[in-house]
């Protein structure tokens, strides 16, 4: 057996680009209830308000949609070290280092196979509430607030890659990550990989892409703590205009109870909850679904509809 590698501690930020800025960033504070740490010249640093980062969504003005950036915080600059010392050894095209962001100090990026953007980074921003923010538990990162939607952390992205085989590949060799559910189709392809680099559940999915684009972004993901949050997330979607694409349900894979909306510039998100289960067996064993189990649909609720399996961002090529 492998043992599990543990040079990455955590999923730690997600860059979304958008090309109706200031529509995301009212639909991200107002309406989802992330917390802004800064805002400036196009860009807005966000967290949900247990997330210990300064940031966790970084929103940036583009003339396109999808994803920027994903950044992963290691476990040491030890681990920082060996990883790229890794990556660098391996096929994959690295870009090289950065000096950092508002929220985390240098980075080192590369790239996978299908155009996605990766960064690791060890130092990072704590957030530091001021007066207003302060929680009356000190073992809370901020004070808790029941703006909007208000989920609890981020949690997790699905990206949408050609062929989920390659990118598995590039997740076990770059990140060290273990698959915990993977779906495998008729014909012999993976269909989606769901990715762990620690005792979560996954912190990144990769399903396989039905359109034709390149570098493509399912969806990004924050935590509630119960579904009721969810239910109640629903209504304030729909007070608001927002778009709800399925749910709320649960999903057989992974079993986590959802609700997926469309935010201003197209990108979707989700919120979801996992509820306790989490991946403790040191030797756990791939759950394999085939293409049949899978065209059951989700665990309970409505089959999912035709767009979740064909819309993602940006748009896909004509």
């Amino acid at each position: 057996m492998t043992e599990p590698c543990l040079d990455v501690a955590h999923l730690g930020h997600v860059e979304l680009l958008t090309d109706r800025f200031d529509e995301s960033l009212d639909f991200f504070t107002r309406v989802y209830g992330l917390k802004a740490s800064l805002v400036e010249d196009g860009i807005a640093w966000l967290r949900a308000w247990d997330d210990y980062e300064y940031h966790t969504l970084k929103l940036t003005a583009s003339d396109s949609t999808g994803v920027g950036h994903i950044g992963y915080r290691t476990s040491s600059p030890e681990a920082l070290a060996r990883r790229v010392a890794a990556i660098e050894a391996s096929a994959y095209e690295t870009l090289g280092w950065t000096e950092g962001d508002a929220g985390h100090g240098p980075s080192f990026r590369f790239r996978d196979p299908f155009g996605h953007i990766f960064e690791l980074y060890w130092e990072t921003t704590r957030y530091q509430p001021g007066p207003d923010d302060t929680p009356a538990l000190k073992n809370m990162s901020s004070r808790f607030h029941a703006q909007g939607a208000c989920p609890r952390r981020l949690d997790h992205l699905n990206l949408l890659a050609e062929d989920v085989t390659a990118f598995r590949d590039f997740m076990t060799t770059c990140l060290g990550a273990r698959v915990t559910e993977q779906i495998l189709l008729d014909n012999g392809r993976l269909g989606g990989c769901w990715f762990t680099i620690n005792n979560k559940t996954y912190d990144l999915a990769c399903t396989e892409e039905h359109g034709r684009g390149e570098a493509r972004l399912h969806h990004v993901t924050y935590a509630t703590d119960q579904r009721e949050d969810i239910l109640r997330a629903a209504d304030i979607f729909l007070e608001n205009g927002v778009h709800i694409e399925t749910g709320p349900h649960k999903h057989a894979i992974q079993g986590t109870f959802f609700l997926y909306v469309w935010e201003p510039a197209g990108n979707r998100v989700e919120l979801a909850n996992a509820g306790a289960r989490l991946i403790l067996a040191p030797d756990w064993e791939t759950v394999t679904w085939t293409e049949t189990e899978r065209r059951k649909g989700q665990a309970w609720g409505l089959k999912t509809i035709e767009t979740f399996h064909t819309h993602g961002t940006p748009p896909a090529r004509d």
